[in-house]
């Protein structure tokens, strides 16, 4: 396998270029850290951020479901169009 497919075989698998699938990634790594953050804050002082942690994780599985479910789309149509030629 060479180096070049190690950086791009996830990415693409995901319909993404490695750089959007660093930036997805960077995006995804600043929101868990906020959220974490705040899961902290929330674990000493149990009346602060208390919907912050579960808001996080609704709003990036959503990202992710949505990402991945434009990919099959994608996908579901490349595949009727090449069985048309």
């Amino acid at each position: 396998m060479s180096l070049r497919t190690l950086f791009t075989e996830h990415p693409k698998s995901v319909g993404e270029s490695y750089f959007e699938h660093m930036g997805m990634a960077f995006s995804f790594s600043g929101r868990m850290l906020v959220a974490g953050l705040a899961c902290f804050i929330h674990g000493v002082f149990p009346f602060l951020c208390v919907k912050t942690g579960s808001m996080a994780i609704t709003e990036l599985h959503g990202r992710m479901v949505t990402n991945r479910s434009k990919l099959d789309r994608q996908q579901v149509s490349a595949a009727h169009q090449g069985a048309g030629d």
